[in-house]
């Protein structure tokens, strides 16, 4: 995640609302147009060159995208969003990048030319990039934070919208989760900058603060009250402010201490965390290439309030 300012779009802005309907062409073109997400606007830039899915198709993927981060922390996270698709070689979705701009974000995703519609339904880079925005931008040492946030958030923003089944969200997590875990020789977070402690050990800061904060709160508040609380304090991408304050925000729109106290034992070494016995109290049980939800573990609720929402989460509005 980078911070820039000033990035204009090259071509005419589509205002309104989207209206794609007698516009759906066997391939995608280059375009440019906008929709509005509540108080926010999402313009879309399609550059000219080789794809195999339309105009309309692309644009279906960016709304399941904007409605899962707008699901998760109540609204879009920035004012405006510049969206670039680059159309580029293969298939799937091939990466993106999120920029912080004065006016909101800008995110550049690459689409590959020989992507059909069942390519961009299970994609989750754009979901991702677009939780980017609701962090603000922190120091190279605490980039796991950015990237840790994204990397957790991204799967359950889309259970709750309806874009994602929560036994496939709980599998991936129960396989993945484990790859932060820290190696022999590990200095903590903020000093241990592998691709796996970056993404994984940040999810994994972020599930052990989900779990203690509804532990506290008996499953009355989430980590999403905690990054809500952060965004609408204004710590959204535009801004540069050092973690600690962004953690401190997150405790006081909980009402709770959980984000400060686990970044302190986590920041500077090794944190040994049991995910086979977490998983046994949540009632994830792997099953092939699936979970089975065991109700009566201990902590079934919490799975369930983690998966769908705590039961009193509330949003405060723009900032």
């Amino acid at each position: 995640m980078f911070k820039l300012s000033g990035i204009a779009c090259a071509a005419a802005l589509v205002c309104g609302a989207l209206n794609l309907t007698n516009s759906r062409s066997p391939r995608a073109t280059e375009m440019t147009t906008s929709y509005e997400v509540g108080k926010s606007r999402i313009t879309v830039h399609v550059d000219s060159g080789p794809l195999a899915i339309s105009n309309e198709d692309l644009m279906q993927w960016v709304h399941w995208a904007s409605e899962s981060v707008t699901t998760y922390y109540g609204r879009f996270p920035v004012p405006n969003l510049d969206l670039r698709i680059i159309p580029s070689g293969g298939a799937g979705v091939r990466g993106g990048k999120t920029f912080g701009e004065n006016d909101g974000g800008l995110i550049r995703i690459h689409v590959g030319s020989e992507t059909k519609m069942a390519g961009l339904q299970p994609d989750w880079m754009l979901t991702h990039e677009m939780v980017h925005l609701a962090f603000p931008s922190m120091a190279d040492n605490h980039h796991w934070i950015e990237e840790g946030i994204a990397t957790y958030v991204e799967p359950i923003a889309r259970v709750r919208a309806g874009h994602l089944d929560a036994h496939e969200m709980w599998f991936e997590l129960a396989h993945d989760l484990h790859q932060g875990l820290p190696e022999p020789g590990d200095k903590g977070l903020d000093n241990t900058h592998t691709w796996a402690r970056t993404y994984w050990g940040g999810a994994i800061f972020c599930f052990l603060a989900d779990l203690e904060i509804h532990s506290k709160t008996n499953n009355q508040k989430g980590l999403d009250d905690a990054l809500r609380g952060i965004v609408n304090a204004g710590g959204d991408i535009r801004r540069d402010w050092q973690l600690t304050k962004a953690l401190r925000v997150g405790d006081e729109a909980t009402g709770v201490s959980v984000l400060v106290p686990l970044y302190d034992k986590m920041k500077d070494q090794p944190y040994e965390v049991d995910l086979p016995a977490m998983w046994r109290d949540l009632g994830v049980e792997r099953t092939g290439n699936t979970v089975r939800f065991i109700d009566s573990a201990p902590l079934a609720k919490t799975r369930d309030a983690i998966t769908y929402g705590a039961a009193a989460s509330t949003f405060s509005g723009h900032n």
